[in-house]
């Protein structure tokens, strides 16, 4: 993925502790999703997180299918 438009001039860095089971994760998403940096893990995980949060926010529930049964999914426990 490339980087989002603009400027170097307008990209800040963001340094972040975590802990080793943490950092393994993001690895294994790296890797599975074949994402040039642990930088696009996170970009991409953000829009995720984003779209899931508007969903819901505007009522929407969210569903997985599997062996084709359909299960509600409990993304954000309130």
């Amino acid at each position: 993925m490339p980087r989002p438009a603009g400027d170097k001039k307008d990209l800040k860095r963001v340094q972040m502790d975590m802990p080793p089971k943490s950092l393994e994760r993001l690895k294994r998403l790296q890797d599975k999703t074949e994402a040039a940096s642990y930088a696009e893990v996170i970009r991409n995980a953000l829009q995720l997180y984003e779209a899931l949060i508007e969903e819901v926010e505007s009522g929407a529930k969210i569903f997985a299918n599997r062996d084709g049964k359909t299960y509600p999914l409990q993304i954000f426990a309130g």
